[in-house]
């Protein structure tokens, strides 16, 4: 049976607990970790937690967060009323008609297939994994079925025919966004999984007026072809993609899976746009963010919290809360990239906010300074690339063309991977200047920090470049010269923005 509500299925820091005895250990503060729970689940898994919480308070019509498992209990059955047994909360029933824990009930005739893992269940998709699904397949417990279906079933994209994606992303070949600001453990830069937990719960409870549609989707009949209408849904409705049976045989579990002939949910129409509130939101086109190839950058952080040209809306829980202002707090950023039925691999930021600087991060300040410094990055970056085309086109004084900037790519690309581990500290140390005198030698010692920096790459990258042995002493010498012509217009602009642009 395995049931989440009454046994102690989920492995803590402060113990095993059932479903509803983790929630009340969260509700007080004691559980700090998740052992078993692997870094690509953790978004799922938070979202899947809050928005069960929301949901269960909500129709229970508590505002509080019981910090007895009783409470808890009894919330979550009252979203399956018509389940007197329980079904929705065991991970294996008896009999195929009936739902189980994220596994709507088999309509009949379909073809099944065997999963032998929870790993291969899973839907990280990657080659390198294979010794960690070997591994899982030899202690496999019933948490790691649980983790892996929260995975699969709130965040999973198209896999091809049959194999549809979750309604929450904008497009199957898109990823589902989780972008939201968290405690930060007391005197660390990491996340406190619970208090992260209440922050979030509390703050859609401030916004919530009863339930308003399904809730939890897999206690729902799945007819062949039939999908369900988003708008008939909850907006924290919990959705399940993929047609998927867990069965117990001499005391191992395994799992089956089938196809479909449509997508569980019609949602292609919304783009993401779905309630989701992690989910960052295109102004233009109301469409959720599609991560894809990108990662986790200060260039596309800043286009999505800190523009001077708005496209995006931030996600509510993203935006600071007036009794967040004492507290530092993290920015969590985190999404697969994913493309053509697989994924590229997990994506993870996190942005440590000054406790000063959580009150005035969606003001007009970050973004005049972040505009500021994507300017400085900008020069900087300019300058290099200046200098090492110089040495690629042979150290000739004429135009350098696409080829020549193409050999300074690698060395431009190390320079704006070390500014990104710059920007978020910059930010903050240059927004708690509030005169002129402050900012100028700030900004100063980051130009200089850059610069050194790009000596550094043009050093290291200038002997790599071909060039012949005759005209490499002149090719380096003016590339050199065009490298530092950059850097001192850079450096001058600090008194006089309209100087030099600095190009060779």
């Amino acid at each position: 049976m395995l049931d989440l509500l009454h046994e102690p299925l989920i492995e803590t820091n402060a113990g095993r607990q059932s479903l509803p005895g983790l929630l009340a250990a969260m509700a007080r503060g004691e559980v700090q970790s998740f052992p078993a729970l692997r870094p690509h689940q953790r978004p799922a898994w938070h979202m899947f937690l809050v928005q069960l919480s929301v949901m269960a308070l909500d129709a229970a019509g508590r505002r509080d967060l019981p910090l007895e498992e009783d409470g808890w209990s009894t919330a979550l059955r009252g979203l399956t009323p018509d389940f007197p047994d329980d079904e929705p909360w065991h991970l294996v029933v008896t009999s195929p008609d009936r739902p189980a824990f994220l596994q709507p009930a088999d309509p009949g005739g379909l073809k099944w297939q065997e999963v032998a893992t929870p790993d291969a269940l899973d839907m990280l998709i990657t080659s390198r994994n294979h010794d960690i699904k070997r591994e899982i397949a030899r202690r496999a417990e019933p948490q790691d079925w649980i983790f892996a279906l929260v995975s699969l079933q709130t965040m999973e994209g198209f896999g091809g025919a049959g194999n549809y994606g979750i309604a929450r992303m904008n497009g199957g070949s898109s990823s589902r966004v989780l972008m939201g600001l968290a405690p930060a453990r007391k005197g660390a830069a990491d996340i406190d999984p619970s208090a992260w937990w209440a922050r979030d719960v509390s703050r859609l409870l401030e916004t919530r007026k009863g339930v308003t549609g399904q809730c939890l989707i897999w206690q729902e009949r799945w007819p062949e072809g039939i999908m369900l209408d988003l708008t008939a849904l909850d907006p924290q409705f919990i959705e399940v993609c993929r047609r998927i049976r867990l069965v117990e045989t001499d005391g191992r579990l395994a799992a089956q899976r089938s196809t479909s002939k449509a997508a569980r949910i019609s949602g292609k129409d919304a783009k993401g746009n779905t309630g989701d509130p992690w989910a960052p939101l295109n102004i233009a086109e109301g469409k959720s963010l599609t991560l894809g190839d990108q990662n986790w950058t200060h260039e596309l952080l800043v286009r999505l919290l800190f523009s001077d040209k708005p496209e995006w809306v931030a996600p509510p829980l993203a935006q600071h809360h007036a009794a967040e202002a004492n507290e530092p707090m993290l920015l969590v950023a985190e999404a697969f990239a994913r493309g053509n039925s697989k994924t590229d691999g997990f994506k993870s930021r996190i942005v440590p906010v000054p406790m000063a600087m959580v009150r005035e991060m969606f003001g007009a300040r970050p973004v005049q300074v972040a505009s500021e410094l994507l300017a400085d990055i900008a020069s900087i970056d300019l300058a290099l690339r200046n200098g090492l085309a110089t040495v690629a086109a042979r150290g000739s004084s004429g135009k350098l063309d696409k080829q020549n900037y193409q050999r300074s790519r690698p060395a431009c690309e190390a320079l704006r991977r070390k500014a990104d581990e710059l920007f978020f500290p910059e930010l903050w140390k240059r927004m708690e200047v509030t005169d002129d005198d402050g900012f100028a030698p700030l900004r100063r010692e980051f130009l200089e920090e850059l610069a050194m920096i790009a000596r550094d790459e043009f050093m290291r990258a200038s002997p790599g470049i071909p060039c012949s042995t005759l005209l490499r002493p002149r090719a380096e010498a003016r590339g050199r010269q065009a490298l530092e012509r950059g850097l001192h217009a850079a450096m001058r602009k600090l008194n006089d923005p309209e100087d030099a642009d600095g190009r060779p």
